[in-house]
């Protein structure tokens, strides 16, 4: 307890670290205003209750920080930069070329890499704000009207300029503030839904859902545990320092350990997972209502069996399960920590430097990774699980969101706990 009132005061006292958080509440509290202002073509509908009957929606407006529910200006979130991220990220798996700007670059590398995810976004936002606009105006019972094509050019150009303009605030959070500023977007979009989602879980209440109700809240504690034990969890690798003569003096030495996490993706598969797993359903129940002849019956069935809610959490599971190891692939790299230890004068007893201690570092990374696959996965599947046992509709999109929620936290507590720690030295 005393730890954490040194920490209070230290964050209360310390101007630089104080005007990070003033920062980052400051661009929270703009994000939820402009979440707020509704586009032309809707003149304030509000979507909450379809989002409820609506998971393919109900996961957009998630990922989109709350956005979609007002129908506003910023109903596209972060979603076309995550769609870009995800893209540049593959290209670096498929390009040399990219990859070497992005592993080997350097800061120079790693800013250019950045700067192309920018430009892929403007694109990506026009794209998917046309999309998801003809998508609410379709179907036998439209959520916005027809609209003309100069309205639809108008509101492209709006709901596009908003997630822009979101992408840009995302990123002044990650300089400026404290945290990954796409996670902590989402996270507030997620936060500010809570006190509503509890208001109408009290609402629906009744004498015969206590055991339900009772059960539901037993498993969300117990899953908080779990994630918090998870995201912690580290596989240790004991390192040992090699002993220098310098003029007759001997220094260097002494043992430690490499901890590697069991979960090194965090949070980001599943977000990647939710922004890819979205659109076949969107694209499905476009066509299936404005399509025609064979494109129609295909629509048709892709979305019956996408409504499956087992097929659902199937493909929901194994691209969790892919995005964890693609993700980890792409930020560790064992070759480069393998490199950095021979650098440092650093081996492993009885692996040699170099190639052997790369390839040992990789076996080691790939099994931890299929228990942090394996785990996000399952964790990821579980309230849609839930769903289907209790009839509570929903626990899917709130679980997920749950999962989201409590992973930002513990990177936010850590991020804090850093600044203190390099402050206090």
């Amino acid at each position: 307890m005393d730890t954490f009132f040194k920490k209070l005061k230290m964050i209360v006292t310390d101007p630089g670290l104080r005007k990070r958080i003033f920062f980052v509440l400051v661009v929270l509290v703009i994000f939820r205003l402009l979440s707020s202002i509704p586009i032309p073509a809707t003149a304030g509908q509000d979507l909450r209750v379809i989002l409820l009957n609506d998971q393919a929606l109900g996961f957009l407006n998630l990922i989109t920080g709350g956005g979609l529910s007002a129908i506003s200006i910023m109903m596209l979130g972060v979603g076309p930069y995550i769609t870009s991220s995800i893209i540049m990220q593959l290209l670096t798996m498929m390009s040399p070329k990219i990859k070497e700007m992005y592993h080997e670059g350097g800061d120079l590398g790693r800013r250019k890499f950045t700067q192309y995810s920018r430009f892929l976004t403007v694109p990506l936002a026009i794209l998917q704000g046309y999309g998801l606009l003809v998508y609410l105006s379709s179907g036998a019972q439209p959520i916005i009207g027809q609209l003309t094509n100069f309205a639809m050019f108008t509101n492209v150009i709006i709901v596009a300029a908003g997630s822009i303009f979101l992408m840009w605030l995302g990123e002044l959070l990650s300089e400026f503030g404290i945290g990954n500023g796409v996670s902590l977007i989402i996270f507030a979009g997620i936060v500010s839904s809570i006190p509503k989602q509890l208001g109408q879980l009290l609402f629906s209440f009744g004498q015969d859902k206590i055991l339900t109700y009772g059960a539901v809240g037993i498993v969300i504690v117990l899953l908080i545990m779990f994630v918090i034990f998870m995201t912690e969890a580290e596989r240790p690798i004991n390192i040992t320092y090699a002993k220098q003569n310098h003029g007759g003096r001997t220094s260097g030495g002494g043992s430690t350990y490499l901890p590697l996490r069991l979960n090194q993706a965090g949070v980001i598969p599943i977000i990647f997972a939710l922004s890819i797993l979205f659109f076949p359903q969107v694209i499905a129940n476009a066509l299936s209502t404005m399509g025609s002849g064979t494109a129609q019956v295909v629509a048709i069935a892709i979305k019956n069996i996408l409504a499956n809610p087992w097929v659902n959490g199937l493909l929901y599971f194994g691209l969790v399960f892919l995005f964890t190891y693609f993700y980890t692939a792409v930020t560790v790299d064992p070759i480069a920590m393998a490199t950095n230890l021979q650098k440092n004068g650093a081996f492993i007893l009885g692996i040699r430097p170099g190639v052997q201690t790369s390839e040992y570092l990789s076996k080691i990374i790939t099994r931890i990774t299929l228990v942090g696959a394996t785990f996000l996965g399952s964790i990821a599947v579980l309230p849609v699980v839930m769903e289907n046992l209790t009839d509570i509709s929903s626990l899917a999109i709130s679980g997920t969101a749950l999962l989201i929620v409590v992973s930002v936290l513990i990177d936010l507590i850590k991020k804090i706990d850093a600044q203190i720690a390099m402050r206090e030295y």
